[in-house]
C-alpha cells in the first residue's frame, strides 16, 4: 500500500458519525457545566453501551469553537485530553523505529524476530506504529502527529525518538534518508505544494553512497519555523560505536541526544551476556559525548546472565561513583523470552529470573541513590507480558516501586520525581540552584529553578571540559563552554501562546541562560556553545547565539 493510502485510510478511520458528535456535545456541556469527565460519560453512553471515545470529545469540541459556539479554551481542552502526562514534561514525543537490519552484537538478552530491527516485537506499542506504516519514516511521523491532534495534544514542539537496533550499523545514506523523511514530515503541513521535496525515495543499495545533505539542510532550516518544530532529536547506538567522526556525523544530521546500552559496568557480567564491549569503552564514549555536547541516556540491565541482586546494587553504585554519572538513564530489567539465546541458559538451568519481589527490593534500593541531575525515564520496558517465560510480568513496575519506597519512607529526588508538570508555578518564589558535579574530565553545573517543596521548574545542563578531556578539534568549541540542555516544564503549550502560571512561559529559559553565561565569563572563557535542535535555533538566536557549522555559539 502506498503511504498516501495508509494516510487517507487513517484519516478515514478518525471521520465521526453524526450521532457520535451529538453525543460528544451533551458530555462536553455536561463537563462545562461542573460534572466530572468520567460521571458525563458514563451517564450518556452510545445505543450499544460504549462510552464516547476522547478523540470523539476533542473533535467535537473543535467543532464548537469552529462554528462560533464556544470560545477556545485551552483548560477545558486538557481536561477532556487523552493521557495529558505524555505532554507534561514539555515537548511531545514522536517515536520511530528504522527497518531490520543486521546488528554486529550477539547479546544473549536480546529477543529476535522476522522484520523487525533487533530487539524489539512488533507488538510493543511503538514497534507496532513502526511495523503498521511499514517502517516508512514520513508515514511514521505523520500518523503519530495526526493520533496527538485527534486527542487533544500540542504538537508544535516534537523530540524526534529514533529506535530500532544500533543506530550507527545503518550506512549513512539511509540515515540521512531516514532523518531527512522525519523533517519533511513535520515540515508538511507548513509548505505550499510547489515547495515539497522531490527526493523522496529510500536510496537503493546500489546508490549506498549517495547522501543528499543539501536536501537535508533544507529541510532543517524550514523546520525553524514550521508548524511542527524540532525540539530534540535522540537516536540510540552502542559504547563501541562512538569516535570524533560519529559525533560530527550526527551533528550534521541534527542529533542531540544519545542512548546507549550500558547494559552493565561489570567486564566479567559483559563477556558472560556476549555484549562486545568492555566498561571502559562506555565510560570513553561518554566522555566524548560530554566533550560534544551531546545529552546522554545510559540503559541499564539488572538480572543479566552472572548477575545477582547484590551484585546489581554495587553495579548501580558505580554510575555515580566512576565517572559515568549519565543524565538519563533507563532502568530494563532482564527479560527472559523465547526468541533470546538466553533462553537456552534458562533451559539448562543456567541462568533464573529475579520475581517481582526481588526486582522491587533492588530498585526500591537503588533509586534513592540517583543523583537529583538525572532523570530515570522508564523502570521496565512495554513488552507485553505473555511474552515472557518466567520471571517479572508485571508492567507497572515504576508504580509497584514507588508503593515499596513510600511504606519504607524513603523518596528519590530524580528529575522525573520533582518535575513541576502541569502544576502553576509563582517564577517569583522559585530558587535557583547551582549543583556542580564531576563526571571524568568534566566538570558539570546543573542550574534549576527549584519551587519551595524541591519541585523543578526548569534546568539547564553546562558543561566545562577539565584536563584530559579529549580535543574534538571543533572550532566552534574551543575555549569555550558548552550548554548541553536547556528544559522548562509544564504542559507543553503551543509556540507564541502563554498560560498564567505555566512554567514553560515564565522566562525562566532566559534566566538559565543569563546565569550560565555569568559563569563562563567568570572562569575566562570566551564563548559559549550550544547544541541547539533545529526549532529552537530562532529561540537562541533571539537571546544572542549565532548559528555556526555545527553549533550556536555567543561569544563572552
Amino acid at each position: 500500500m502506498k503511504p498516501t493510502e495508509r494516510t487517507e485510510n487513517w484519516r478515514k478511520a478518525r471521520q465521526y458519525t453524526p450521532e457520535q458528535l451529538v453525543k460528544a456535545r451533551v458530555v462536553l456541556e455536561e463537563v462545562r457545566a461542573g460534572i466530572r469527565l468520567d460521571r458525563a460519560l458514563r451517564a450518556n453512553p452510545m445505543p450499544d453501551g460504549r462510552l464516547i471515545a476522547k478523540h470523539i470529545l476533542v473533535a467535537a469540541y473543535r467543532q464548537l469553537v469552529e462554528e462560533g459556539e464556544w470560545p477556545e479554551d485551552p483548560s477545558f481542552l486538557a481536561r477532556i485530553r487523552m493521557k495529558p502526562v505524555r505532554t507534561l514534561s514539555g515537548v511531545t514525543t514522536v517515536t520511530v523505529l528504522t527497518k531490520e537490519a543486521p546488528c554486529p552484537g550477539n547479546c544473549i538478552f536480546c529477543p529476535t524476530e522476522e522484520e523487525m530491527p533487533k530487539s524489539y516485537l512488533a507488538d510493543e506499542p511503538g514497534a507496532a506504529r513502526a511495523y503498521q506504516n511499514h517502517f516508512d519514516p514520513f508515514d511514521q511521523v505523520t500518523s503519530r502527529i495526526n493520533e496527538y491532534a485527534a486527542v487533544g495534544h500540542p504538537n508544535d514542539k516534537i523530540e524526534l525518538l529514533v529506535l530500532g537496533g544500533s543506530w550507527s550499523c545503518y550506512p549513512r545514506p539511509y540515515q540521512e534518508w531516514f532523518i531527512r523523511r522525519c523533517f519533511h514530515a513535520m515540515n508538511a503541513d507548513s509548505l505550499h505544494e510547489d515547495a515539497l521535496p522531490n527526493n523522496t525515495a529510500e536510496p537503493a543499495p546500489h546508490e549506498r553512497a549517495f547522501i543528499d545533505l543539501a536536501e537535508l539542510q533544507r529541510a532543517h532550516t524550514l523546520n525553524e519555523s514550521a508548524n511542527h518544530r524540532n525540539v530534540g532529536l535522540v537516536i540510540e547506538t552502542r559504547p563501541d560505536d562512538i569516535d570524533r567522526d560519529e559525533l560530527v556525523w550526527l551533528r550534521r544530521l541534527g542529533v542531540t541526544k544519545l542512548q546507549m546500552g550500558a547494559q552493565s559496568l561489570d567486564d566479567r557480567i559483559l563477556a558472560l551476556n556476549k555484549r562486545g564491549h568492555t566498561s571502559a569503552d562506555t565510560l570513553r564514549a561518554m566522555t566524548l559525548l560530554r566533550a560534544a555536547g551531546f545529552k546522554i541516556v545510559l540503559h541499564w540491565m539488572p538480572n543479566l546472565l552472572g548477575a545477582t541482586p547484590d551484585s546489581d546494587r554495587e553495579d548501580f553504585a558505580r554510575l555515580w561513583d566512576d565517572g559515568y554519572a549519565p543524565d538519563e538513564i533507563k532502568i530494563y530489567p532482564t527479560q527472559l523470552l523465547e526468541s533470546a539465546e538466553l533462553y537456552r541458559y534458562w533451559q539448562r538451568d543456567e541462568y533464573t529470573p529475579y520475581t517481582t519481589e526481588q526486582l522491587v527490593d533492588l530498585i526500591a534500593d537503588i533509586k534513592p541513590l540517583i543523583p537529583p541531575y538525572c532523570r530515570v525515564n522508564r523502570i521496565i520496558r512495554d513488552i507485553p507480558s505473555f511474552h515472557v517465560v518466567e520471571g517479572n510480568r508485571r508492567t507497572s513496575l515504576r508504580q509497584d516501586v514507588q508503593r515499596e519506597m513510600q511504606q519504607r519512607g524513603t523518596a528519590c529526588r530524580c528529575i522525573r520525581c520533582r518535575e513541576v508538570r502541569g502544576q502553576v508555578v509563582d517564577a517569583a518564589t522559585l530558587t535557583f540552584n547551582d549543583l556542580v558535579y564531576t563526571p571524568a574530565i568534566s566538570e558539570e553545573h546543573f542550574l534549576s529553578f527549584n519551587t519551595s517543596t524541591d519541585q523543578l521548574a526548569g534546568y539547564l545542563r553546562l558543561s566545562f571540559p577539565r584536563s584530559g578531556a579529549p580535543d574534538l578539534a571543533i572550532p566552534e568549541l574551543q575555549d569555550a563552554g558548552i550548554i548541553r540542555e536547556v528544559h522548562v516544564y509544564g504542559q507543553s503549550l503551543p509556540v507564541g501562546s502563554e498560560r498564567e502560571g505555566a512554567a514553560q512561559h515564565s522566562g525562566l529559559g532566559t534566566r538559565l541562560l543569563e546565569e550560565a553565561t555569568s559563569i563562563a565569563r567568570a572562569k575566562g572563557l570566551r564563548r559559549l556553545a550550544v547544541i541547539a535542535a533545529i526549532g529552537t535555533r530562532p529561540y537562541y538566536a533571539a537571546r544572542g547565539f549565532v548559528q555556526h557549522e555545527l553549533y550556536m555559539v555567543k561569544d563572552l
